[in-house]
């Protein structure tokens, strides 16, 4: 940790406590906060922020409803603008590019998953993976987006489509969509919300599996202690701040720290 000295009187840039940087970052976010509404009635869901995340790691995103790890997400991702600071995808400045060039970004950088799959209808399983490549106008890799399907257990499934798929194999199928531009990280926001304990335990697998086997740098958001346990960092989130950050650790001491931290918020009121 450092203290940043203000750079000019004149520019009058506040001192902020920021995390130092390491070649190993990926994703950089300094003094970050979003705000919603003006006055009395502005809603601040995110406070001063400042985080890296390293690659090759699975970092979870604790808190609950309304702490600010939905909005964080975004914001990293560049899925929405922040009221104030900046974020750095792989030593781009993303906070300074126009809609265009993040919508490039966005192709080249980063993949996503979602709760509720977000798949096209009228696609097959094999089409959806590929559609983001069709997007950017990028020729797939043949042998690498049969090997993603084979590892995502769809190999025998690649021509069904959505409706003719379980929701465990629709989120296999947004896994690998999300992978195979091998983007520099993936954005998971709360993966096995929508799925029943067994089927979000293989997904959980596969998530691990992409870090562990591809080196695929992922940030998931979750409010599911199993789900946080299975990453190398969790940050913890209240009133939209990082209240805690941790380590590798367990369910149980996830959470033990979740209710810690909610006494902590209720005796504070």
């Amino acid at each position: 940790m450092r203290t940043e000295e203000p750079m000019s009187e004149a520019i009058a840039i506040p001192v902020v406590v920021v995390p130092e940087a390491s070649p190993a970052t990926v994703v950089a976010a300094r003094a970050l906060s979003r705000r919603y509404g003006q006055d009395d009635t502005a809603v601040h869901a995110l406070r001063c922020v400042s985080l890296n995340i390293e690659r090759e790691k699975l970092t979870a995103v604790m808190g609950p409803s309304g702490s600010g790890k939905s909005t964080l997400m975004h914001l990293l991702a560049g899925l929405d603008r922040p009221t104030s600071g900046e974020v750095w995808i792989d030593g781009t400045n993303v906070t300074k590019l126009g809609d265009t060039q993040l919508t490039k970004l966005r192709r080249r950088h980063i993949g996503f998953v979602f709760q509720f799959f977000n798949l096209l209808p009228m696609l097959t399983a094999e089409e959806n993976v590929l559609l983001p490549l069709a997007l950017a106008g990028r020729t797939p890799d043949a042998a690498w987006h049969v090997e993603l399907l084979a590892s995502m257990g769809l190999g025998e499934r690649r021509t069904h489509r959505p409706s003719e798929l379980s929701g465990g194999q629709q989120q296999r199928v947004a896994i690998a969509r999300a992978l195979v531009t091998r983007p520099t990280v993936v954005f998971a926001d709360e993966p096995t919300g929508n799925l029943d304990s067994q089927t979000g335990a293989e997904v959980l697998e596969l998530l691990r599996r992409a870090v562990d086997a591809y080196g695929q740098t992922t940030v998931m958001v979750t409010h599911d202690a199993t789900a946080a346990a299975i990453a190398d960092r969790i940050l913890f989130l209240t009133d939209g701040e990082i209240v805690e950050d941790l380590g590798p650790t367990s369910a149980q001491d996830v959470l033990t720290t979740l209710a810690a931290l909610g006494s902590m918020a209720t005796g504070s009121k």
